[in-house]
């Protein structure tokens, strides 16, 4: 679905290198969800008086037509945070993480099983990929929370 995607930049300078790891990653969200209307990526550096470098903020409002998704990556302790470029991964990163844990609970049977009904008398290594790739679902889901 084509989408528009506005990309602001607030006391940062605008730069084709940042422009292109931004839209990479936007490419890669749509893997997750196919029906993203448009969103908004606000790239920012705030004034820290406090820290001696510069410690970068992200934050994505994604717009689907059954929700908003919104990540805020500001984290003024993160010292990762001192490169935008780790910054924008890691916002996007939850974002990805987001879209899948909604595509889980929408999805309505387990992924074996569907396999199991579109050929029953399928390869057993084919059924035991399935399984598999169930396992490690959950074990990163549980890593991540």
């Amino acid at each position: 679905m084509t989408n528009e995607f506005q990309i602001v930049y607030h006391n940062i300078d605008q730069t084709e290198a940042i422009s292109e790891a931004v839209q990479k990653r936007i490419d890669k969200l749509e893997r997750y969800c196919d029906h993203i209307i448009n969103g908004r990526v606000v790239l920012d550096s705030p004034h820290n008086n406090h820290h001696k470098g510069k410690v970068y903020s992200v934050t994505l409002e994604i717009h689907t037509p059954e929700l908003e998704v919104r990540v805020n990556q500001d984290q003024h302790d993160n010292r990762a945070h001192e490169d935008l470029y780790v910054a924008i991964r890691d916002a996007f990163n939850v974002a990805e993480r987001q879209f899948k844990s909604i595509d889980k609970k929408h999805r309505a049977t387990p992924l074996h099983q569907e396999i199991e009904a579109m050929a029953p008398d399928a390869d057993p290594a084919v059924k035991e990929m399935a399984d598999e790739e169930e396992v490690m679902d959950e074990i990163n889901s549980e890593a991540a929370a």
